[in-house]
């Protein structure tokens, strides 16, 4: 006859419920989502500024003959009557030329007298107009009692209209505020990016350091510039 050996009842298996993140975690992944987004919101515009801005970066010391402009000058006829006022010769000039932006700078000069040699000589009035756009710009020039306006032009090629496009020469308000969306968007990043390093990594003291050190190279370059 065979014994059956004697075994304890199990234990009832139970289910753990899931731990609730810390609050810390929370953050972190909240800061993480938040980093990517605003970087793909500004990956676009981040790379147009980021190329143009060498291209400015370098204009002066280390020059970069990417930006050409092709200028030309003619003299158009005036109509019979002529455009009274500045503001009226800008107009004739838009519609006739066919020009898309508005006049950016009206300007009229009065008539004064300048020294020729031992007399003194009238200079008459002159007029002066400007329309800008990133792919070049126009300048009119007339001097009132001519039957003709001076007009130069400028047509930038590719790298010359993106690097406007930077500066916002010729752009609009809605444009001015797209770029501080990216301005704004630069500078969450920073924060953002500083609150993950310090939540993540525990070498607190060398990130202090990094940035004391960007910092401080940061305004002696600006001190230096002044």
């Amino acid at each position: 006859m065979s014994v059956i050996p004697f075994r304890p009842p199990r234990a009832p298996f139970t289910v753990q419920p899931p731990q609730q993140p810390s609050r810390r975690a929370i953050i972190v992944k909240w800061l993480r989502k938040t980093h990517g987004w605003i970087g793909l919101w500004g990956a676009v515009l981040g790379l147009l500024f980021g190329s143009t801005g060498i291209l400015l970066n370098h204009r002066a010391v280390m020059k970069i003959p990417a930006v050409q402009a092709q200028e030309s000058t003619v003299q158009i006829p005036l109509p019979s009557p002529a455009p009274g006022s500045p503001q009226a010769l800008a107009t004739w000039l838009r519609h006739s030329l066919r020009l898309e932006p508005e006049p950016g700078r009206v300007k009229a000069e009065a008539a004064r007298s300048v020294a020729w040699g031992d007399t003194s000589l009238v200079q008459p009035a002159r007029w002066s107009a400007s329309f800008t756009s990133p792919s070049g710009n126009v300048q009119a020039e007339y001097w009132v009692g001519n039957n003709f306006v001076t007009v130069k032009r400028a047509e930038n090629n590719v790298f010359g209209t993106l690097v406007n496009l930077h500066k916002g020469v010729g752009m609009s308000v809605g444009w001015i505020l797209l770029v501080d969306t990216l301005a704004g968007s630069i500078i969450l990043l920073s924060l953002s990016g500083v609150v993950l390093w310090t939540l993540t990594n525990r070498r607190r003291t060398v990130g202090i350091v990094i940035g004391a050190v960007s910092l401080l190279a940061v305004g002696g370059l600006a001190l230096a510039a002044i």
